[in-house]
């Protein structure tokens, strides 16, 4: 019986958490999602994003993401730094992951820039299995408790890996396009020892592309958004508007499961709205996800950023507007 739990753990936390973290406001911090962004604007910047995943519930997720990168204008590069951590309050599950970014920029005419970027990454996985005990470890005529076993079954509480990842960035004016693919080398994130789990690629293609009907006004601006997701059997697709001036923006987004591997699975997810403000070059912003399945009272989810970003730049909130000291 005991054998049998352990083996459920494993095929249960191996499918689960396979999957990479994402966050709503990936619009508001593209950090989050493609490390083209570095050093990016001709200037310094920094934020940090935290994502609370179905309060309500037994299964609660915590999500923080933060980074900082500057703009080397003798090496037209940016370099930068961003730290991930995501836990399940349930099981105690924990991922952090530390990334160094490198973007270079080549300029391709006029206001258009391109920036190809790679990132590696430290990352540790805490599965929290330290209490599980194994039947080995019983005497049941002394009733003592060895530390060690000889369970074929027995599961790693740390894994430790590197991974690395690649992204391509296009800008032009106040659009961007990106393409993003994470875990090139898909790293092994098996429990168990001298196991073999592939961390599944994960791949993205997102954008904010401005849309011409308020081209009259230079002080407003209305956004195509998009993030198109895919790792292993998952895939998601979000997709909206963000109407943005200087000092406020406001987002509305569709989260939506396009290829269904499950008839049963629901099409549209959830409704996400997002809100922000600018003020003296920092940026706040806060999203809240509106369930549209059938999970029942989870609390939603809910996600409050802050960002910083030196330069002239910071004075266009929503506006991925690109730097004009160029």
């Amino acid at each position: 019986m005991k054998k049998l739990v352990i083996i459920l753990c494993v095929l249960s936390f191996n499918l689960s958490y396979s999957q990479d973290p994402i966050f709503s406001q990936f619009f508001t911090i593209p950090e989050t999602v493609n490390t083209g962004f570095t050093g990016a604007y001709n200037n310094t910047k920094a934020g940090v994003i935290h994502r609370v995943q179905w309060p309500a519930l037994n299964f609660s997720i915590n999500t923080q993401f933060a980074y900082a990168d500057n703009w080397f204008e003798e090496i037209r590069s940016g370099i930068g730094i961003s730290v991930l951590n995501h836990k399940e309050t349930h099981t105690r599950y924990n991922l952090t992951q530390v990334n160094l970014n490198y973007a270079y920029e080549v300029q391709l005419f006029n206001e258009f820039y391109f920036r190809p970027s790679i990132s590696v990454g430290y990352g540790a996985k805490d599965f929290g299995f330290q209490n599980i005990l194994l039947e080995d470890q019983i005497n049941v005529f002394s009733g003592l408790i060895s530390e060690t076993t000889i369970d074929p079954a027995i599961l790693q509480d740390n894994i430790m890996y590197f991974d690395y990842s690649s992204s391509l960035l296009f800008m032009y004016d106040r659009s961007w396009f990106g393409i993003t693919v994470k875990h090139l080398n898909k790293p092994n994130i098996s429990l168990l020892y001298q196991g073999n789990t592939e961390l599944d690629m994960f791949m993205s293609v997102h954008g904010s592309l401005e849309l011409p009907v308020l081209r009259y006004n230079s002080d407003n601006a209305l956004f195509l958004l998009f993030n198109g997701m895919k790792q292993a059997e998952y895939n998601r697709l979000d997709f909206g508007l963000q109407y943005a001036q200087d000092w406020f923006t406001f987002g509305l987004l569709a989260a939506t499961n396009p290829i269904r591997s499950n008839p049963n699975s629901h099409f549209l997810t959830s409704i996400n709205a997002v809100a922000g403000i600018a003020w003296e070059g920092f940026k706040f912003g806060y999203s809240y996800s509106f369930n549209m399945s059938d999970i029942g009272r989870e609390g939603g989810v809910y996600e409050l950023s802050v960002s910083w970003q030196g330069g002239d730049s910071s004075n266009c909130f929503g506006c991925p507007k690109y730097s004009t000291s160029r």
